[in-house]
Parts: structure tokens; C-alpha cells; sequence
């Protein structure tokens, strides 16, 4: 679906409001906080800007944020988890705006983390901009994916399978799917006014995953670590913008 003006400045709203989250997260992600300190300093931003979490209550999850620490891909639920130097922690969050969705994830190490830690998350999130630089109009949707997959792979690490990017708009998933990888055929035609959440999850093993008996968090199946960033981004005449970075 492609959004007009109106629709497009409400998503911009939305976005703003999810990078303030991300600050406000990032600055409480410290050795000795639990991950229920990061939803606390989430809902706080969502409180102050008026906006609503588009992840609470999704098909019953209970946090405005999703908290995954190291082997955890996605979905991790906030709760007494503490933090401890060396941990990196992925963070995933969202918001809603008169109707209009945002959507981010990035993750960050905590205090001094390994040199395999490290580059895992530089070249997770230099597969994200790989992946927004095809978004270009007159692209098709899934050279998103290969460019992700190419830098990935590349750097040695594997790109998870089951879990992709995605429209969003009105719905914080919409069709069609965003996979993080070359599928064999090159997707529909890229126009400006669609709106798509690219989100690469990387892991430093195989693509493997398991998902844990809370039914949320999703783990890599060789406990190797795992890192994950998103943006929400649309198509226009002038090539992809970015909505959730702050300014």
C-alpha cells in the first residue's frame, strides 16, 4: 500500500516518538539494570508524548518493548534479568500515532563487550543500510533482502530465517513480507509511498532458532550470540527515508 502526505507525516510522528525511545532505553542500559528498567524508561516516553505501544497486548505480550540479551534473537519479554558488563542486549520498539505505526530495534553492548561481540553488531546494523540503500523506487522488494544477506554472509555470520521485515502503516505488520535474504525471485516493484520495517537478525552461528517455553523469546540453537536492527522506511521520489532516527 502506498501512503499519501497526510498518512506519511503521521508515520513521521510515530518514528520520532520510537528513536526517542531508543535514547531513552540506551541511556538506562547500564551494568546493573534489569531489563523491566528499560520497559520502565519505554512507557515513560510513550507517557510523555501521548502516543500508544503497538507491542503490548500483540496476541497477549505484556511489554511496550522487547528485551533480548545475547543468544536471544527477538521477542525477549522485560523482566528481572540484570544486565552485566560484557552482555549486549538487543531492544526493539514501537509506537502508535492517530492510528499510524513506528517500529525500531537496535542493539547496543553493555559496558566492555568481546571483539567478536562487536563486530557482530557493526556489521548487522551496516547490513541494515545495505538493505535501505536498495530502496530505491523501481527496485523490487526483495533486493532488500540480498543486499542484507550479501554483508552478512560475508563477514562469516548467517542471517536468521523465520523471522523477516515487514509493511507497516495502520497494522504494525502488513504484507508483504521483508525477508532478510535472497528468496530466488525479485519481489514486487518498489513505488514511492510504501512503507516497509527492515529488520536484519543476524546470528555470529547458524541460522538456527528455538523458541523458549514463555512462547515469545527466540534464542539461536547454538547459543552463539545474536544481534538485531530495524528502521522504519519509505519509498519516495528522492530514495528511502528514514522515519525513526531522531531530529
Amino acid at each position: 500500500m502506498r501512503r499519501n502526505a497526510e498518512e506519511l507525516a503521521k508515520m513521521r510522528r510515530a518514528g520520532k516518538v520510537v528513536a526517542e525511545m531508543h535514547a531513552a532505553t540506551r541511556e538506562v542500559a547500564k551494568p546493573g539494570a534489569t531489563t523491566a528498567d528499560l520497559d520502565k524508561a519505554a512507557r515513560a516516553v510513550l507517557d510523555k508524548r501521548g502516543a500508544q505501544s503497538n507491542f503490548l497486548g500483540y496476541h497477549g505480550f505484556p511489554a511496550v518493548v522487547c528485551t533480548s540479551p545475547n543468544s536471544m534473537i527477538v521477542h525477549g519479554i522485560p523482566g528481572d534479568y540484570r544486565l552485566k558488563d560484557g552482555d549486549i542486549i538487543s531492544i526493539d520498539c514501537g509506537a502508535i500515532v492517530e492510528g499510524y505505526h513506528g517500529d525500531a530495534a537496535f542493539t547496543m553492548g553493555v559496558g566492555q563487550v568481546s571483539p567478536l561481540a562487536e563486530e557482530l553488531m557493526r556489521v548487522t546494523e551496516r547490513s541494515l543500510w545495505a538493505g535501505i540503500a536498495q530502496m530505491e523506487a523501481g527496485n523490487r522488494l526483495h533486493d532488500i533482502g540480498r543486499a542484507v544477506q550479501a554483508v552478512a554472509e560475508e563477514a562469516g555470520f548467517s542471517v536468521v530465517r523465520e523471522y523477516v521485515g515487514h509493511g507497516i502503516g495502520t497494522a504494525m505488520h502488513e504484507d508483504p513480507q521483508v525477508p532478510n535474504y535472497w528468496p530466488g525471485r525479485p519481489g514486487p516493484l518498489l513505488k514511492p509511498g510504501m512503507v516497509f520495517a527492515v529488520e536484519p537478525m543476524v546470528n555470529a552461528g547458524g541460522p538456527e532458532t528455538v523458541t523458549l517455553g514463555d512462547g515469545w523469546s527466540v534464542v539461536t540453537a547454538d547459543g552463539s550470540l545474536s544481534a538485531h536492527f530495524e528502521h522504519t522506511i519509505v519509498v519516495s521520489d528522492d530514495g528511502p527515508e528514514v522515519l525513526t532516527t531522531p531530529g
